[in-house]
């Protein structure tokens, strides 16, 4: 299917926090990113309702930007509780394997609980959470572009599957092996 248009990049993500200037200072301490603007409204411009909130907006590279909202008038910001914690984060790439253990390294000397690293197939990771309780993934690319290739072969393939049966189609087994185990 073809569209009249095309996508450049990310604009931005938007998501919750439960305070701006804590969200704000943890992903430029933990995770280096750049604090880059603010929006701060009483009214919310695409609707008008009086909905008070800041805005806040971070570099995370690449020219994609990580947004966030403080909501002070809003009840308490939960999670929707039937969809498990790992299903929703955002995931991040590092350069290399030894960018992604530097990055363990540093999160975990700020006392951050840090899973991993985790093996994928084409890319390892590692999990923690921002002070919001979102999910935060860094991740590095370790496939072959053979590998990338064939993935992208049987994409169309393991999802018709997928849909018919609803169980996991194995045609990338080798995805799940790894090597270091």
């Amino acid at each position: 299917m073809t569209v009249p248009f095309s996508l450049s990049r990310i604009h931005h993500v938007a998501y919750r926090c439960r305070d701006a200037k804590e969200t704000v200072q943890w992903y430029e301490r933990v995770l280096g990113m750049r604090y880059k603007t603010a929006f701060s409204e009483d009214h919310v411009p695409s609707t008008g309702a009086f909905d008070p909130y800041m805005h806040v907006f971070l570099d995370c590279g690449g020219g994609n930007i990580l947004a966030f909202f403080e909501l002070p008038n809003q009840p308490d910001m939960g999670r929707d509780e039937n969809t498990p914690e790992w299903v929703q984060h955002l995931a991040f790439e590092v350069p290399d394997f030894d960018a992604l253990m530097a990055a363990k390294a540093h999160i975990e000397s700020l006392g951050i609980d840090v899973l991993g690293p985790t093996f994928h197939g084409i890319f390892k990771s590692i999990y923690f959470f921002d002070p919001n309780g979102h999910r935060v993934e860094l991740a590095c690319n370790i496939g072959t572009a053979e590998q990338y290739a064939e993935l992208e072969r049987l994409a169309p393939v393991m999802l018709e599957e997928w849909s018919q049966t609803k169980k996991a189609p194995r045609h990338a087994d080798w995805l799940h092996k790894d090597p270091d185990a």
